[in-house]
């Protein structure tokens, strides 16, 4: 596993593969999730930072994916982008 992990959590954006390249042309390891895995990646990856990368989806939509709230206890720093 490498020191310095960005986790890209994917709620369906169209530039979530340009996000992942621009991290790692920055020269740090980036993996890619969908949301419904976003935990299992947290676990696996144990990341320095997270990218919530946006999707169609309204936040207010009811029923609309949502990151684990463990993400925010982490104490992680965290991007959204939509």
């Amino acid at each position: 596993m490498v020191d310095e992990t960005i986790l890209i959590i994917d709620f369906g954006s169209q530039v979530t593969q340009l996000i992942a390249r621009r991290v790692r042309e920055a020269g740090v390891y980036s993996e890619i999730v969908p949301f419904q895995k976003a935990e299992e990646g947290l676990a696996r990856l144990k990341p320095k930072g997270v990218i919530l990368s946006g999707g169609p989806a309204s936040v207010t939509d009811p029923g609309s994916p949502r990151a684990p709230e463990e993400l925010f206890r982490m104490g992680l720093p965290i991007l959204g982008i939509c």
